[in-house]
């Protein structure tokens, strides 16, 4: 070994100087490894608050206040007409009925103490009973206990959220309805349960009726057309390029673009639907159908990419002996490459409809948006998404729409997490070793 001079040094001299160096070496790994730890902390702190804030928020917005009443289902009342049609139900009194229920619950009296009680109830207290008359006619001209979902005022006194101590004119809950809910507490007759509406309501202004049921299946229907138009487009894009495509200028230019693409903002894609599909073509706004187009635009090229790199994987061994016994490329492809790539294939097209699911700027683009009370029945049909749902909740002032907001995203984390836990499950249970 030569010395700063330019001589040699001894053997002696050599292992001193390595040992030196190699306890330097050694000093900055571990100051490295410390950094890394630092960084990983930090992400998993930042991670944990979130999940922090989401669930604290988030659980409640499961549960709300109901109420019990003894209703009195006077047939002549809720269904003048007779025959148990939705039309004689709306004609009925079911409004008259609740609050005379409510009335006897409370002891209210006098105009003012009626008008304050009749604010307890939800306004979908009409439709739960009519509900549950269509469901079992036979509890006419009887008297059933039924349970109804306080108004979300009343849910936020419940809560806390709306203090006592706070001066009448403040508060939009006046002093007899605090006496009212305090004679109801008294009885028993509210309970802080799982909210059924949450699950199995749709859009409401009113936000003790709101649900994501609507959204839920308008994301299943978004997802089912991306699914089916993006899986089998990217898939055999992929088989092409990697397989039979030119190796020229054209097809060199095709797989930049692809790769480009899949960096492009999902906003683009939107503003790409807008124009097209409902500026060209005049098809309508807020269906699903639309959305799975656009979802599948920006899904295409995380599927032909994730399955070209699966179609690479294949050793080359299975296609030479596939061709060594007379297999035409086609053959190969379709018998031995394809099936032993698929596994890879199925990771990253889970993978790209985990991100379709919970992206919102492209479908606020097409109009999905829209406020709509109905669940759709078909991929025609006006509906919107889990995500622009959120997005509207987030939006709204009444404090139960910020619990419902957090318990929505609940719903949406957990469905992410399913479709990347299967595509883990896949992966594991059908990838080969070479």
């Amino acid at each position: 070994m030569k010395g700063t001079g330019g001589g040699m040094i001894s053997p002696q001299e050599a292992a001193v100087r390595v040992q030196a160096n190699l306890a330097a070496r050694r000093a900055r790994e571990r100051r490295f490894r410390a950094y890394g730890r630092i960084a990983i902390g930090i992400a998993l702190a930042f991670l944990v608050t979130l999940f922090v804030s989401i669930f604290s928020k988030g659980i409640p917005g499961f549960f709300q206040h109901y109420v019990t009443l003894e209703v009195a289902l006077d047939r002549a009342k809720l269904d003048p007409v007779g025959d148990l049609s939705v039309q004689s139900l709306y004609d009925g009194d079911a409004r008259g009925v609740l609050r005379a229920a409510l009335y006897e619950a409370t002891g209210a009296s006098g105009r003012s103490g009626r008008k304050a009680a009749g604010k307890i109830i939800s306004a979908g207290a009409e439709q739960r009973l009519r509900n549950a008359i269509l469901d079992d006619p036979s509890i006419l001209d009887t008297t059933r206990r039924m349970t109804f979902a306080v108004d979300d005022d009343v849910d936020s006194f419940l809560r806390g959220f709306i203090k006592r101590e706070t001066p009448e004119q403040d508060r939009r809950i006046n002093d007899k309805m605090i006496g009212y809910i305090d004679a109801l507490q008294d009885q028993g007759l509210i309970s802080f349960q799982f909210s059924d509406y949450l699950i199995f309501g749709s859009a409401s202004r009113n936000a003790e009726m709101a649900g994501i049921f609507g959204a839920l299946i308008g994301s299943l229907l978004t997802l089912a057309v991306c699914l089916v138009l993006s899986f089998p487009i990217g898939v055999a894009t992929a088989v092409y390029l990697e397989e039979f495509a030119p190796k020229n200028r054209l097809t060199e230019i095709i797989e930049i673009n692809i790769n480009n693409l899949a960096a492009v903002p999902s906003v683009v894609f939107g503003i790409l639907g807008l124009a097209i599909f409902i500026g060209v073509f005049g098809m309508p706004r807020s269906i699903p159908l639309i959305g799975g187009v656009v979802l599948a635009l920006m899904t295409l090229p995380t599927i032909i990419i994730s399955s070209r790199a699966a179609i690479r994987a294949v050793p080359p061994s299975i296609r030479d002996a596939a061709l060594g016994v007379g297999a035409s490329r086609v053959q190969t492809m379709l018998h031995h490459v394809v099936p032993l790539a698929m596994p890879g294939m199925l990771t990253g097209t889970i993978i790209g409809m985990a991100q379709a699911l919970g992206e919102t700027a492209p479908l606020l683009m097409i109009g999905m948006v829209a406020f709509i009370v109905d669940v759709p029945g078909g991929v025609t049909d006006p509906g919107t998404v889990l995500p622009v749902q959120i997005f509207m909740w987030a939006d709204f002032a009444e404090r139960m729409f910020v619990l419902k907001t957090s318990a929505a995203i609940m719903v949406l984390l957990a469905f992410l997490i399913l479709m990347n836990a299967a595509a883990i499950i896949i992966r594991k249970k059908l990838e080969r070793r070479w």
